[in-house]
């Protein structure tokens, strides 16, 4: 049963979590007719699932070519976040202050005191605080920190207002989103894409976007799918007025966000368990244990609520991004702990390539071709 002619385009953007409505949202507004496929609900996966943390200094490491596009992702946050409020009303919370790395021992020093060094020598806007320093910054913390690093420029955003005020700009734009709408495949003929199939319909498009997440190795009739697993991550809500932090707080071992809302997000556990998102005993104490290290008052705080989510790994860390196997295929995936930091940017860089435009930035470390060795 062939689809219904409104829901053919000149791009097909499968999956419609941060990174596919940011494409399409930078589609439509160049003009092209754009369809958004999501099999369950805008964001219904890591783009709502995750804490919202923008913190290329604090995840990236020196030399990794993900440095680059994190912090370029990291600037385009702070264009975005007015733009998006400006056209749709919707703000996405983009914190205005940074994020306070923690050392609990000497290991922990030994690790933020080598960060700190080449992130000065990069240039980058660091700086050691002593505990002292990190008491009267963040009051709340564990009174056992013996030292930290203040990033101003590594921040959070509420992911979840984000893809919000992401669907409504790109419909507003003229994208359209189907939802509740499982794509099982790609239509190719005569050895390039010609669009995709849901269950018994075919959609038609000559450019295909893979932005599927966890999911994205699971699109039959690529030659060559992107390697992708689904990581698990557990994180834990409290609710407690007035607000428990000023800024992100993490350590060696996860991380407090505070929300607007007045709830704080802990995180995070990395656990291999396929599809499943179930919520376990295990998970939630290794997330409880990291939250009262922390912040040993939140013992007595309450937990609003619970939830686990899957990351979109990659054997090596990187994200795919790129051309895909295919002529019309292209790879947005595979971002793994930095989805909602990297997701506008990857999406914007999938919608440039869909219009045979150059990308922002060298994309040769993130292809999908640099696992075809692994394949043979």
């Amino acid at each position: 049963m062939a689809a219904p002619a409104a829901l053919d385009g000149d791009v097909i953007v499968v999956g419609g979590g941060i990174v596919g409505l940011s494409a399409a949202r930078a589609l439509a507004a160049a003009g092209a007719r754009t369809v958004v496929v999501e099999r369950q609900r805008v964001g219904a996966e890591a783009s709502t699932a995750a804490a919202g943390m923008l913190a290329p200094q604090a995840e990236a490491e020196e030399g990794s070519p993900l440095l680059e596009l994190a912090l370029r992702a990291r600037d385009h946050h702070s264009a975005l976040a007015p733009a998006l409020e400006a056209e749709t009303g919707l703000t996405v919370d983009l914190a205005g202050r940074g994020l306070i790395e923690l050392a609990f021992t000497a290991e922990d020093r030994r690790r933020l005191a080598a960060r700190r060094e080449w992130q000065v020598r990069r240039g980058l806007a660091v700086e050691a605080l002593g505990p002292a320093e990190v008491r009267e910054a963040e009051p709340n913390v564990n009174p056992e920190v013996c030292g930290g690093l203040y990033v101003p420029g590594d921040r959070c955003v509420d992911n979840v207002r984000l893809v919000r005020a992401l669907a409504a700009s790109a419909v507003a734009r003229g994208a359209s989103i189907v939802t509740g709408r499982p794509v099982t495949g790609l239509v190719v003929e005569n050895g390039r894409v010609a669009g995709v199939t849901a269950a018994a319909e075919v959609l038609r498009a000559p450019v295909v976007i893979n932005a599927m997440g966890a999911w994205a190795g699971l699109l039959a009739g690529d030659p060559l799918p992107p390697p992708v697993e689904p990581v698990r991550g557990h994180i834990v809500a409290f609710d407690m007025a007035p607000a428990l932090l000023r800024h992100v707080v993490c350590s060696p071992r996860g991380y407090l966000v505070p929300r607007a809302d007045g709830r704080t997000l802990a995180g995070s556990t990395t656990e291999r368990a396929g599809f499943d998102k179930t919520v376990t005993a295990a998970g939630l104490r290794a997330v409880l244990a990291i939250a009262l290290e922390i912040a040993p008052v939140l013992a007595d705080v309450r937990v609003a609520d619970s939830w686990a989510g899957l990351r979109p790994g990659t054997p090596d860390g990187l994200p795919v991004i790129g051309p895909g196997a295919l002529p019309g295929l292209i790879h947005a995936t595979g971002l793994y702990r930095n989805g909602i930091l990297l997701g506008p940017l990857a999406g914007e860089i999938a919608a440039a390539l869909a219009r045979g435009l150059p990308p922002p930035v060298d994309l040769a470390p993130f292809a999908v071709t640099r696992f075809a060795a692994a394949r043979r």
